[in-house]
């Protein structure tokens, strides 16, 4: 690669063949020049990721206007920043062990990447630029970030967090910096993340994960902007532990339940025991997604079999819980309780990492993630992707400005990609105990826990009120309601109302940090694209209330079924059916049996519901439903008061409607029975009674036949329905195909070797062990 024949720290900045373009880039900076970047030659390690700060400046009205609200944040951030002895901004107070210094550097990286943004308010002012390198001296002569500080707190904040934030700092100034300065800012990064591959306040500790992802990617450009090429080596080499022999490569994957990283049935776990491919996952994908584009062309180039594995983590592992461009809870743990980080955002953030990996693929592979993209940028109606309003309710994340993605997006969008169509699709993650149902009009999935996935994660003062989003909610996006879950929907909820949960009415348990259940049924089968069923056998955290769940999934909804339901705390117990945002001051005729429902209405054996704009309700037994109009106001610092990450104090006032089933005090044996229909119209909904038969609803199995004669069944031991019986614990999905009847088994408990099924007298044994709760099928 030209530039790295003989490595120097200028040749990092520049690169050989790419000093035309640092040349123009310059310029641009300097506002006199339009110059586009250099499209031939190989741009440098640290050229490349100041585009990815900074962008290529790529005219379009969507940029204009971006670039229009970042000037108006990084200029107020400016303006308030005095540049002295004492604090940078009076509400970010200097110290040891500060949980503000991830937000000081936050703010001047907003600063600093306005001023190096071809057309920025604060572009190329020589005063700004004194101004950025006087905090960035004085954050470090003062301590805040140096070698001599001490990690006291948050490790990530040390290794993490503030080191990348420096970076897009530096990248976007280096060119303004002496070696010696841009040497002793790096020296706290070389101190707390000197090795990508160990945690440095716990060396006994490998990364593993996004953890590592980032780690990699701060050695890299650290490297880079030293003239280190070992340490640029390192940081590629940890993507795949090539130091640890492969044991903790961010893109092998494992074959076994819960453990960090990706996983056989394209899974993601961060923490050991929380899905999270709608947070840590991107931001992994991201990390390499960066790191190709950085490295791209030079000698440092990442190998090309981990860019392609990269690109296929997409499709297998993200794009399943994408609705809209949003990120589906049930796989966003914490992180849903932040602010600053909705469904919409974090899937810019996927969508952004996405664009940048079709940049630097080819052949069907670009065309797959181009399609990708595409797809999401244009069903994003509710949060434009190319629109940043904004730019504050990003920080402190990685993504706070957003102009290079708006860019990089019409590139590719400017190639007439064609945006991937909505396939009917049923999957089961048993390895991270989750599934996505998506139709051409709707999608669903769960979330739920097991002796191997937490029932949710509250750490680092995040996610206050995840109690029971483990314990069978049923997530549910709608075409007409793209913003749900975004729309301030977790500050205003009754978090003890979710639905498909069964909970009770007291008070709420003891938050811990990933508590597990003391559980293992927790899975189902798929029997195609379209059919699937789920089980699950529920405890409460206290160990009081019990039921056995099922969820049967078809074309047109969802049958839940729940039985053996058993409380001994005296408290009411409730299932909830629906508790739906209906927005501010929303509306929404609810008719029930055809009559209209009030605000609030105890409806005795009713057979249908229907509430506008959202869908059908089928009661499938003689239960008593209590139906809530109510409004409810909370804040979001009232689930997150995270030092970095907390919410506004701003009340936000939503309507939501309710429909509860009672089970009242103490109930034994409890069941409920009832139908979901999204998107159902009120005929469709009176009309669905011929789509299923509800052919057992006990502890032991609950089953479902449909109008074709498919059989969906959960066993929660040895049992029978009509003419299958199992010899244990199992979800069974019966019926013809093309080729003749077919059965399909997977073990929920993922503890079994063999499940004996007996179909009209003949029995098939079915292997399971090491399956982790994948559908097998046997013809018969």
């Amino acid at each position: 690669m030209p530039g790295f024949g003989n490595f120097d720290r200028r040749t990092a900045l520049r690169g050989g063949a790419a000093a035309a373009a640092s040349v123009a880039l310059t310029s641009a900076l300097a506002g006199t020049s339009s110059a586009q970047p250099v499209a031939s030659g190989s741009p440098s390690i640290v050229t490349g990721y100041r585009e990815l700060q900074t962008g290529i400046n790529r005219p379009s009205a969507e940029r204009t206007a971006a670039l229009a609200n970042l000037d108006r944040v990084a200029k107020a951030y400016h303006d308030s920043m005095t540049v002295g002895d004492g604090p940078l901004w009076k509400d970010l107070p200097l110290g040891p062990g500060s949980d503000f210094t991830t937000s000081m550097y936050a703010r001047l990286r907003a600063i600093a990447v306005n001023w190096g943004t071809p057309g920025g308010a604060l572009a190329g002012d020589p005063a700004v630029l004194a101004r950025i390198k006087g905090a960035l001296e004085l954050l470090y002569t003062s301590d805040q970030y140096s070698e001599k500080t001490a990690e006291i707190g948050n490790w990530y904040t040390y290794e993490i967090g503030v080191p990348l934030y420096l970076l897009h700092i530096l990248a976007t100034v280096a060119d303004e910096l002496t070696q010696d300065e841009l040497a002793s800012y790096l020296k706290p990064v070389l101190k707390f993340s000197g090795n990508p591959n160990l945690r440095t306040n716990n060396p006994s500790v490998v990364e593993t994960g996004a953890n590592r992802a980032d780690k990699s990617t701060i050695s890299i450009v650290s490297g880079a902007m030293l003239g280190d090429a070992v340490r640029i080596k390192r940081g590629v080499g940890a993507f795949t532990d090539v130091e640890g022999g492969g044991a903790a490569s961010v893109i092998a994957k494992l074959h076994r339940a819960a453990g960090d990283g990706f996983h056989t049935d394209g899974s993601f776990l961060q923490h050991d025991s929380v899905p999270y491919p709608g947070h840590y996952g991107i931001i992994l994908l991201t990390a390499v997604a960066s790191a190709i584009h950085v490295t791209k062309g030079t000698e440092f180039e990442l190998p090309a079999d981990v860019r392609d594995a990269a690109y296929a983590l997409v499709s297998d592992t993200f794009a399943p819980f994408v609705y809209a461009g949003a990120l589906m809870e049930s796989v966003r743990g914490r992180f849903l309780s932040r602010q600053g980080e909705s469904a919409h955002d974090i899937g810019h953030q996927l969508t952004g990492a996405v664009v940048l990996l079709a940049r630097s693929a080819s052949g069907k592979r670009k065309e797959e993630l181009g399609g990708l993209a595409a797809k999401w940028i244009t069903e994003d109606t509710f949060a434009p992707y190319l629109e940043i309003p904004d730019p504050e309710r990003f920080a402190p994340g990685p993504d706070l400005v957003g102009i290079p993605g708006i860019e990089f997006a019409q590139e590719l969008l400017a190639t007439k990609v064609r945006a991937t169509p909505t396939v009917a699709t049923h999957r089961v993650f048993g390895q991270q105990d989750r599934m996505v149902h998506i139709t051409e009009g709707w999608s669903a999935s769960l979330g739920v826990a097991s002796t191997r996935i937490a029932r949710y994660e509250s750490i680092n003062s995040m996610n206050l009120h995840g109690w029971y989003v483990g314990d069978g909610s049923l997530y549910l996006f709608l075409p007409k309601a793209k913003g749900h879950f975004t729309d301030a929907y977790w500050p205003t909820v009754d978090p003890q109302l979710l639905p498909g949960t069964t909970t009770k009415s007291g008070p709420t348990p003891k938050l811990e940090s990933v508590p597990l259940t003391g559980k293992d049924h927790c899975g189902g089968v798929r029997w195609d694209a379209r059919h699937g069923a789920h089980g699950l056998d529920f405890v409460s955290q206290d160990g009081t209330l019990t039921a056995k769940k099922s969820w049967f999934f078809t074309p047109s909804g969802v049958v839940c079924l729940g039985a053996g339901i058993t409380d001994s705390s005296g408290e009411l117990i409730r299932t909830t059916i629906e508790n739906r945002n209906l927005g501010e001051n929303g509306t929404g005729v609810l008719l029930a049996d055809g009559h209209l429902v009030g605000g609030s209405e105890s409806l005795r054996r009713k057979r249908w519901l229907h509430l506008e704009r959202v869908g059908g309700y089928v009661l499938l037994d003689d239960a008593e439903v209590t139906a809530l109009r109510e409004d409810r106001t909370g804040t979001w610092r009232d689930i997150d008061k995270g030092a970095n990450t907390k919410g506004t104090t701003v009340p936000y006032t939503r309507r939501y409607q309710k429909l509860v089933i009672e089970h009242g005090a103490k109930p034994s044996n409890a069941t409920y029975a009832y139908a979901v229909l999204p998107t159902a119209s009120v005929l469709q909904t009176i009309a669905s009674a011929w789509s299923w038969r509800v052919r057992s609803n006990t502890a032991t199995v609950q089953a479902v036949r449909l109008w074709d004669a498919t059989l969906l069944a959960n066993f929660f031991a040895a049992g029978s329905v009509d003419e299958v019986s199992v010899s244990g614990p199992a979800s069974v999905a019966l019926g013809r195909t093309g080729n003749g009847w077919q059965l399909a088994v997977a073990d929920p408990t993922q503890r079994q070797e063999v499940v004996r099924v007996t179909v009209r007298r003949k029995t098939f044994e079915v292997p399971v062990k090491d399956t982790f709760g994948a559908t097998q099928t046997v013809r018969i």
